[in-house]
């Protein structure tokens, strides 16, 4: 198959770019960065070098694949993190259109099934709309679940203030997901024959666990074993990531997506489709925190 990967070589579509060159697909890889292309063919994939923000190099890139992975690059010095998603979404919508793919695998999110209510996954939620609309195409929704990456944003706060937390309670079991389970989920799914139009959603995670199991696995691993988790209030939360500079916005996107895990919201529709769990669990990450801590 020929396959098209958005995501240059990030954490998801590096080892899915890796996958399905070892299977013997043909792949190519979009990246904004002109120094990538080297590292993506030395994986044996083509590199087509531009942005998503233009809808005609992606139908260009989009040309011939049978299938395509869409993630919306991360873009923090956006005033309107919600507006930009749906450009975004707009421009693959166009260029799946205008190309003629048949199969479409969408990097999403749990609580992507809201209209309102999950801060920053907002956006997210768009992009599924905007892409459902896209007719005769096959379309899955890679819900992912929260990403065990996002705790080495801790590390400041556990070498500063020997603890770890945020606006959400300890003892709730939440769903974690590392990238590379993603990639596996997304290999699979892109190889599926498109076989009839229409929408379906795979969530994916690799373990389901408390914050304060968390706490304990990565504190055991770095040498804390007394590390604890702290549950925030929404302001609390607030107050200290503006204090470290993160601008207000992106700081409301944050604390809007944990009050909504906190809620049980967000986790909601996963809870009733769980799926399969993956294979690197919290302690097999802990391992990986321990060495970039």
């Amino acid at each position: 198959m020929k396959i098209t990967l958005t995501g240059s070589l990030g954490n998801i579509s590096k080892p899915l770019a890796t996958a399905l060159v070892q299977q013997g697909h043909t792949v190519t890889v979009i990246s904004s960065k002109a120094d990538r292309q080297a590292e993506i063919e030395a994986l044996g994939a083509t590199a087509a070098i531009g942005t998503v923000d233009d809808a005609e190099f992606l139908t260009n890139a989009f040309a011939g694949a049978d299938a395509v992975y869409l993630m919306v690059p991360p873009k923090f010095g956006v005033a309107d993190s919600r507006k930009y998603h749906q450009e975004v979404g707009h421009n693959y919508a166009q260029a799946v259109r205008e190309s003629g793919v048949r199969r479409m695998v969408q990097l999403s999110s749990w609580g992507a099934h809201l209209s309102e209510g999950s801060g920053g996954i907002i956006g997210t939620h768009d992009v599924e709309m905007l892409l459902r609309e896209v007719p005769g195409v096959a379309l899955t929704h890679l819900r992912a679940t929260s990403f065990y990456t996002n705790f080495y944003t801790s590390v400041g706060m556990i070498k500063s203030a020997g603890m770890m937390g945020a606006n959400y309670v300890g003892d709730l079991k939440v769903a974690f997901v590392h990238p590379r389970d993603i990639a596996a989920a997304a290999a699979e799914e892109l190889v599926k024959p498109a076989d009839g139009a229409g929408h379906n959603v795979r969530y994916v995670a690799s373990d389901e666990r408390t914050a304060n199991e968390v706490a304990r696995a990565l504190g055991n691993a770095i040498g804390k074993p007394n590390l604890k988790w702290v549950a925030f209030s929404d302001e609390q939360m607030r107050e200290n990531m503006t204090s470290h500079g993160v601008p207000a916005n992106r700081a409301d996107e944050v604390v809007g997506v944990y009050a909504s895990i906190n809620s049980g919201k967000l986790g909601e529709d996963y809870w009733q489709h769980r799926p399969t769990l993956g294979q690197v669990k919290l302690e097999d990450f802990a391992q990986e925190f321990a060495a970039a801590f």
